[in-house]
């Protein structure tokens, strides 16, 4: 384990959160920190009280105004969000997992990976940069790698696109999406827009289907 890499579950749960509200550049609000960890505001306040004044701190935080990572607490989320994503890299291609099987077990083993463990599953799965659902796997010197990729929902016919990952947990949805053959690697291409409902019409391996923003906006993809 890496210096300052915090020692318990709750903790690193609250950074890896934090990490993924804040990415696209806005502070994490306790509000949306505790809908997503599913406990009360006021725990979360504590939480948060406690992992600033950590030496170093591990997380900003101003009253009314959210909660950002530090450099610290950046790369301590790093480490749990790369050890999450080799293990369901691991799990599907060396235990034969589905795509839709692999969070819950990932979520329960990522907390207990040592360093060693976690270099030897990389080495033994050719060091991969992408996890099953195309999430990039953040580096072993615990930075993240940059894409270029834009969400489905914003196409228009007749752009073409090829699918780079899906930011999506649900299991009911992967299936979904597995049926339809909309996963990494893909190509698709934008038949018809609707206007009105912001419904696409998407077609791919041949198959022709309409998505509508609930899907599409958690489909990335890389334009043609």
């Amino acid at each position: 384990m890496t210096k300052n890499y915090p020692a318990t579950q709750s903790v690193q749960d609250y950074l890896k959160r934090i990490y993924d509200l804040t990415e696209g550049g806005c502070p994490a609000s306790t509000n949306d920190l505790a809908r997503e960890l599913k406990v009360k505001p006021a725990s979360v306040t504590g939480m948060i009280q406690k992992l600033a004044a950590e030496k170093p701190a591990l997380v900003a935080y101003q009253k009314h105004q959210g909660v950002t990572l530090t450099p610290a607490g950046r790369r301590a989320a790093l480490e749990v969000i790369r050890h999450h994503r080799l293990l369901e890299t691991w799990l599907v291609q060396t235990l034969g997992y589905a795509w839709d099987e692999v969070h819950e077990e990932a979520e329960r083993l990522e907390h207990v990976v040592s360093k060693d463990l976690e270099q030897r599953i990389a080495a033994a799965l050719g060091h991969p940069t992408r996890d099953p659902h195309g999430e990039l796997i953040p580096s072993e010197d615990l930075t993240m790698p940059t894409e270029d990729c834009t969400p489905l929902a914003a196409l228009r016919p007749p752009q073409t696109a090829t699918i780079l990952r899906v930011s999506a947990h649900d299991t009911n949805l992967l299936r979904h999406l597995n049926s339809l053959g909309l996963t990494p690697g893909v190509h698709v291409e934008i038949t018809e827009y609707s206007s009105f409902d912001n419904n696409l019409t998407v077609k791919a391996n041949k198959k022709t289907t309409v998505l509508g923003l609930n899907i599409t906006t958690k489909i990335f993809v890389q334009t043609m």
